[in-house]
């Protein structure tokens, strides 16, 4: 869903009443879940094959090259 798409269904929301309302608030409740669950899935994955303290070292020397330069 790109931002026009999401401008949409925010406009289609405010002008839906009654029962298209509500299963439009369902529709974007089922998808919070589905995200938070495949976020879940990606953090235990990135977790399992080292990625996320790769991540973490390439964020500490970055934050050291940032602090360097200013210093500087």
């Amino acid at each position: 869903m790109n931002d026009e798409d999401k401008k949409k269904f925010i406009e289609e929301f405010k002008e839906a009443e009654g029962a298209k309302k509500l299963d439009m608030w369902d529709f974007a409740l089922g998808q919070q879940v589905l995200w938070e669950k495949i976020i879940a899935d990606i953090q235990d994955i990135s977790h399992e094959l080292g990625i996320d303290k790769k991540l973490e070292k390439m964020m500490e020397e970055e934050l050291k090259k940032a602090e360097k330069a200013e210093a500087e």
